[in-house]
């Protein structure tokens, strides 16, 4: 070999691991660029709360994805949004993933989108046309991205501008929520917060129902984008009881397309076998059990650290089973947790809110709003203490049924070996004793005990019954069902705790039984609250604020004692017609000597 080629050897062998690094790269794993907006602050509209908050957490979710750029703007004119979107389509154009995420007003107009800025005016419908970007205008500043380009909306709420516009054409249709959009390019989603044609809601906390759940499930490495807006779809629709519907506009091919790369290369086929190699490569599909024990020993991990994050990452890892099952009621109790703290809060603020006002005279109106405003937060305290408890009590059931199942499983493998069983019998064991139960399945009938002290958890829960929960049925507890059995209807036996009578208790959602408060207090939904009274009056024993009467001054105090203790004056005498002379002149006068 001569010099050169010996050179160009040692050339190709440098290089080789260089290529192989850049071509084992994962899948969707280029240069990914986004861009979030969050329109908050609406000069001739009210402001929104939560669009804000909302772009904060894509910014953040995003950044720790790994992203090689993410702009976050706030607060956007429509100068500046026009040069903000030119500036991000010069990123996009070397870009492999291009992501635009928007929380905001929008409408639509005619079937097409807009996004409106934060000093539009919109006095006429036409105006739309030089004051909002449409829909189309946005993603033209991601269509050079080259492997996937997705566009969020989190601006399906109710349009203040649309109530005001003026039409200029009677026929020119304006609608709720926006207009349905297929996407002409290949591999491009537009995710709409709520379906075409609805609204969505800025919900109770400081981040919308939609941008909570989205910020859940998108940095999730590996996990495809079409489940990933699935999870957020099912999130949402549970938060809001099902009057929001996420939908995703447009399609992807048959491979997973992940927005955060996995860490480590799945190892399964993408298209699933047909006729008997099917059937084998289900069985070499089907968990080992020393698979089953690594699946066992993470989710006790995952739910040691007892936090979303974890457990989210649990169900990527093992999204179908037994565990993750399990994993989600853990979720789902967390979630309801911190819902509960939310409406909790909201409540506390509400309370302290009709309490200025009626510290400060406010007027009746004010009182009465604020009266509303706190009724309304306490039910949905209520409703999310109910809520809380439920999946608790779902969570717990299952978690009991586990340990019960892998306690007997244990026991159940011990047992060969103190026979002197052969290791292939224990292994045939091993095999048998994976299968747990699914915690979706009816738990066993309670004790009495147990079924007693239910009952009265739930009396008291629905206000029936101010006892503890003794587990004892008790003259108190067949009061309270009595009670229960007047206010809702119903006439079940009080002399001892019914199943059905839990369940009955289980479907009311808040109150049941009248609330009865004490002197010096008042009810105010489902509690006694302090009567407060205005200035100028006081609490009476009747419970009423009564006037306070003006006190005299002590100079008229006085008059009024010497008028009270003076005797009274004999009236003068009138002189009787029969003295009286004729003429009305004196009367006669009689001397005696």
């Amino acid at each position: 070999m001569d010099l050169h080629g010996f050179v160009s050897l040692r050339r190709i062998l440098f290089l080789l691991p260089v290529l192989l690094l850049f071509f084992c790269q994962p899948a969707w794993a280029g240069n990914r660029v986004a861009l979030v907006i969050g329109n908050s602050a609406y000069k001739n509209a009210a402001p929104l709360s939560n669009p804000v908050n909302d772009a904060a957490i894509v910014e953040a979710t995003l950044t720790n994805a790994g992203f090689d750029v993410v702009q976050t703007r706030r607060d956007l004119q429509a100068i500046e949004m026009r040069r903000t979107q030119r500036d991000f389509a010069d990123q996009a154009r070397d870009a492999d993933v291009a992501v635009i995420y928007y929380a905001g007003h929008g409408m639509e107009i005619e079937g097409t989108n807009y996004l409106i800025p934060v000093d539009a005016t919109l006095e006429r419908d036409t105006d739309v046309y030089d004051e909002a970007f449409s829909l189309d205008r946005v993603m033209l500043a991601i269509e050079p991205a080259r492997q996937l380009r997705l566009v969020i909306l989190d601006a399906c709420r109710n349009n203040p501008f649309s109530e005001k516009m003026k039409r200029t054409v009677g026929s020119r249709s304006i609608s709720r929520g926006l207009a349905r959009i297929e996407p002409a390019t290949a591999n491009t989603l537009v995710a709409f917060a709520a379906k075409a044609g609805s609204t969505a809601s800025d919900g109770n906390s400081k981040n919308s129902p939609y941008a909570a759940a989205l910020v859940k499930y998108i940095g999730t490495p590996g996990l495809d984008l079409r489940r990933v807006f699935g999870f957020v779809r099912d999130d949402v629709m549970k938060a809001t009881g099902n009057r929001q519907e996420p939908y995703v506009y447009g399609t992807l091919g048959g491979d997973d397309v992940p927005l955060v790369p996995a860490r480590e290369t799945a190892k399964s086929p993408t298209r699933e076998p047909a006729g008997e190699p099917a059937k084998e490569a289900a069985k070499e599909a089907a968990p080992s059990p020393t698979l089953r024990s690594e699946i066992r020993r993470d989710y006790e991990l995952a739910l040691q650290v007892g936090n979303k994050d974890a457990l989210n990452f649990f169900i990527v890892q093992y999204p179908d089973g037994y565990y993750a099952s399990l994993a989600k009621l853990q979720l789902a109790k967390i979630d309801a947790e911190e819902k509960r703290v939310a409406a909790a809060e909201k409540a506390r603020q509400a309370e302290q809110e009709q309490a200025r006002l009626v510290n400060e005279g406010a007027q009746q109106m004010q009182l009465a709003k604020a009266a509303s405003d706190l009724k309304a937060a306490q039910e949905a305290r209520a409703a999310a203490e109910t809520a809380k408890e439920t999946a608790q009590h779902q969570a717990a059931q299952a978690e009991q049924r586990r340990v019960a199942a892998e306690t007997a499983a244990a026991a159940k493998n011990a047992a060969p070996s103190a026979t002197g069983q052969p290791q292939e019998a224990r292994a045939n064991t091993d095999t048998k004793v994976a299968a747990l139960p699914n915690p979706q399945a009816p738990a066993p009938p309670p004790s009495p005990t147990e079924l007693v002290k239910s009952v009265q958890t739930e009396l008291r829960r629905v206000g029936c019954l101010t006892g503890s929960a003794s587990g004892e049925w008790d003259a108190a507890s067949r009061r309270s069902l009595e009670l229960f059995n007047q206010s809702a209807g119903t006439k079940f036996d009080t002399k001892t705790a019914s199943a059905d009578a839990l369940d009955a208790i289980k479907l009311k959602p808040a109150r049941v039984c009248p609330l009865i408060c004490g002197s010096g207090l008042k009810r105010d939904g489902d509690r006694c609250v302090k009567i407060t009274c205005a200035a100028g009056y006081f609490l009476n024993g009747d419970d009423e604020c009564e006037k306070r009467k003006v006190r005299q001054a002590p100079s008229a105090r006085l008059e009024r004692r010497e008028r009270e203790a003076a005797p009274a004056r004999p009236a003068r005498p009138e002189a009787s017609a029969s003295n009286k002379p004729e003429g009305g002149g004196m009367p006669f006068m009689f001397f005696l000597p």
